[in-house]
């Protein structure tokens, strides 16, 4: 587990890249009546499914920070049901959380888990998805989706050699970052008229599901020679398929998250490049706002904050200093 002084590091290079705020305590404010100055109690961290290691790091992160500033912390997983959220977001509740750190289940879904954690007087604040009503979050912090499927679009469209059949798959609809990473990918593709997309499933961010859905379109299109898929999980599905099939070489695979997995396939030349999401940037964030609104009151200035991914090939592959930690 990495310490806060490790993550403090990866916080300047991926800050600087975004070239977003961030809620530092150096500045904090005298505190105010919703504060405590002392801090402490319990931080209840929600991810989607730790199974998946982006979503583990996520909680890992936070849980690390938030014990280094001196509270106690408890993850769950809602595993992308909106229903196991409100639960676990009752047990929160109950269990007088002083703020909760979460990963939405859905952009529409989530919102009534998120006003009721108001309700009940606990800041919340999101972490790699958003919900769509602003003003109740303290605070939303993802990825760059848009700049990240653009750079990972560019170097797909240059492996391809600017043109061939490919197929794309999709993450879980109810996520926002899905639709944003496929219209970022359509919006560089669509540039080149000899690239043609012959064939799209949805495959839910889940490796079992890319395997299987790449089975299906492999079947239909025996002639693709290129894989865009929305997540790291989905590509290295895709990659198993395809090497069933005996037809990975010549296909180009691109895939998104900057997972331990998906880097060491873009070392191993089975996958093209990956996507850095910079989640352990983003996870100690959350933490070190929600400390200072715990201790002073005060809320960032910008609700919603994105910070910029890195495009990892094998030429830079190497730099990955750790799962989801990039250093140059």
């Amino acid at each position: 587990m990495k310490t806060l002084a490790a993550l403090a590091t990866a916080s300047v290079l991926v800050l600087g890249l975004a070239g977003c705020a961030s809620g530092g305590t150096d500045d904090a404010a005298e505190p105010t009546d919703t504060g405590s100055a002392d801090g402490g109690g319990l931080i209840t961290i929600i991810v989607n499914d730790p199974s998946n290691p982006y979503w583990k790091t996520e909680g890992d992160v936070a849980s690390a920070v938030a014990e280094e500033l001196g509270y106690e912390a408890t993850v769950g997983a809602h595993k992308g049901d909106a229903n196991t959220e409100n639960t676990l977001i009752d047990t929160a509740i109950s269990n007088k959380s002083v703020a909760i750190i979460l990963d939405p289940a859905n952009a529409d879904g989530s919102i009534a888990a998120v006003k009721k954690a108001n309700a009940a007087d606990i800041p919340v604040f999101l972490v790699n998805a958003e919900i769509n009503e602003t003003g109740l979050a303290k605070a939303q912090l993802v990825s760059n989706n848009a700049q990240g499927a653009a750079l990972g679009a560019q170097e797909w469209v240059a492996a391809m050699g600017e043109a061939g059949e490919y197929v794309e798959l999709f993450g879980a609809p109810a996520d926002n970052n899905a639709q944003t990473r496929s219209n970022g990918f359509t919006t560089v593709i669509s540039q080149y008229p000899e690239l043609v997309q012959v064939g799209k499933e949805v495959a839910d961010w889940d490796r079992t599901k890319g395997h299987d859905k790449m089975q299906s379109l492999l079947q239909a299109n025996s002639d693709i020679n290129g894989v865009m898929a929305g997540n790291d999980e989905m590509a290295l599905g895709a990659i198993a398929a395809l090497k069933e099939a005996g037809k990975l070489e010549g296909i180009v695979v691109g895939g998104f998250d900057g997972a331990p997995d998906a880097v060491e396939a873009v070392i191993a030349g089975e996958m093209a490049y990956t996507v850095l999401q910079p989640v352990a940037v983003f996870a100690e964030e959350a933490v070190v706002l929600a400390d200072t609104f715990i201790r002073t009151g005060e809320a960032p200035a910008e609700e919603k904050q994105s910070f910029d991914c890195i495009l990892i090939t094998a030429d830079n592959a190497a730099n990955m200093t750790a799962p989801f930690t990039y250093t140059p």
